[in-house]
């Protein structure tokens, strides 16, 4: 028995650290993300082998396999297309990537399983959410006073954002934003007894540090979004509903002051403003071709003539950025024709797996939320204890919430992300019954 013990305290040790390293890879870039989604994948594989397939499956589960067998079909479909009409990209490019995509569905089921047996001790991951997102808050502080942060990397003078740790990649505020609300939940529910005393002093100024870091990221969006996720947690967590109030209050003072003492930071936001209001006009008035229509409309107008050159199945995942340039009703006398992807992940996943693709993750994201959120909320009787999952399922209704811009939804730091948090809202709604066996 000793021995069975000591094996799974090993286990747990070593999964929770690779667990809580994931902060860290995203500050680290793409290939350090990489690494340890396949040190993560290799290692549970060799010490459960066929054990993490032969968990129940339930339905989520077996729609997310149905959409990773779906991208590699629509991925092997598209580069027939290609070859057989000689076009770029030529090759197998697409079904490479659709491969490669399934690095993902393997974190899905060795993260949701390794949860599931209880493999992951939450203390560690909370800790490194909390720690680096501070560490990326205070470089970006200290590039802001110094004009480069910590490892050298100087602001770009002709951009509104800074980068912090992230080199020429301008996602600091993004990084915040999906990790710094691990900090708040790390005093609740690690330390609570040792800093219950400080906490009325200690969550002002660690929201303070956050919203800052965010707002002189220059990433305006995250910092609604952040905002957002906040506003959700104080309204359904029922401990945390007192400080609605109070977090009101903050927000105001805290961003009028920012606000008002830094040129830079009003520009960005008046920007923000003047460009939302004229989206509400040219939508208003349905007025697309005129040549002042915001950047991100013109993003987002490049989608439907793009999507409906494969409107049921899609042209391959990373496709947008071939199909774009070669859609119909295409004016090249305009300035700008296309980006790389239609900034947002409904639109992107349209155009490039769609509308089967689309109906597969939007159901896959509706569940989740349904399962989750509604069942602990609404259906399910309220439980002492089971709270781990609030920042998870919060974290996972705003990263998929469907009207705001966005990052490509099939890029390494995306797909990790969402799919990490995905295995971990679905593996702890598993644990505490919110999704029951049929």
């Amino acid at each position: 028995m000793s021995v069975i013990n000591n094996q799974k305290t090993f286990f747990q040790y070593y999964f929770s650290i690779l667990f809580a390293s994931f902060p860290l890879s995203f500050i680290a870039g793409n290939m350090i993300i990489n690494i340890n989604i396949v040190i993560l994948i290799f290692s549970a594989l060799v010490f459960f082998q066929n054990e993490i397939f032969k968990i129940h499956y339930y339905f989520i589960d077996k729609l997310i396999i149905c959409f990773f067998i779906f991208v590699l079909f629509t991925g092997f479909y598209n580069d027939i297309y290609f070859i057989l009409n000689d076009l770029y990209p030529a090759g197998y490019n697409t079904i490479l990537k659709s491969i490669l995509y399934l690095r993902y569905l393997f974190l899905y089921l060795v993260v949701r399983f390794l949860v599931e047996r209880q493999l992951i001790n939450f203390k560690f991951f909370f800790i490194s959410c909390a720690f680096f997102s501070i560490f990326v808050c205070l470089d970006i502080f200290y590039q802001f006073i110094f004009g480069k942060d910590i490892f050298g990397y100087e602001i770009n003078q002709d951009s509104r954002k800074l980068s912090g740790p992230f080199g020429d990649e301008l996602i600091a505020g993004t990084y915040i934003q999906r990790f710094s609300i691990f900090t708040f939940f790390v005093i609740t529910f690690f330390y609570h007894e040792k800093l219950s005393k400080y906490s009325k002093y200690l969550i002002p100024i660690l929201f303070f540090i956050f919203t800052l870091g965010i707002i002189l990221s220059g990433n305006r969006m995250p910092f609604l979004l952040f905002l957002l996720l906040i506003f959700l947690v104080l309204i359904f967590h029922r401990s945390t509903i007192k400080l609605l109030i109070p977090f009101i209050f903050l927000t105001i003072i805290f961003f009028s002051i920012i606000y008002n003492s830094n040129q830079k930071v009003r520009d960005n936001f008046q920007s923000f403003y003047l460009n939302v209001s004229k989206i509400f006009i040219v939508v208003k008035n349905k007025d697309f071709q005129n040549d002042n229509v915001p950047q991100y409309l013109k993003e987002f107008s490049t989608f439907y003539d793009t999507w409906l050159m494969n409107k049921y199945i899609g042209g391959g995942i990373k496709n947008f950025r071939y199909y774009c340039h070669v859609r119909p009703n295409l004016d090249k006398s305009k300035k700008f024709i296309c980006n790389m992807h239609p900034h947002n992940y409904y639109l992107e996943i349209l155009t490039e797996t769609g509308m089967v693709g689309f109906s597969i993750i939007s159901l896959i994201f509706f569940i989740s939320i349904y399962y989750s959120i509604i069942s602990k909320y609404f259906l399910k009787p309220y439980k002492k204890g089971n709270n781990l999952i609030v920042p998870f399922m919060f974290l996972l209704f705003v990263e998929v919430f469907p009207i705001k811009s966005s990052g490509s939804f099939f890029t390494t730091g995306t797909a990790s992300y969402i799919f990490l948090i995905l295995a971990v809202t679905i593996g702890l709604s598993i644990k505490y019954n919110y999704i029951e066996k049929k």
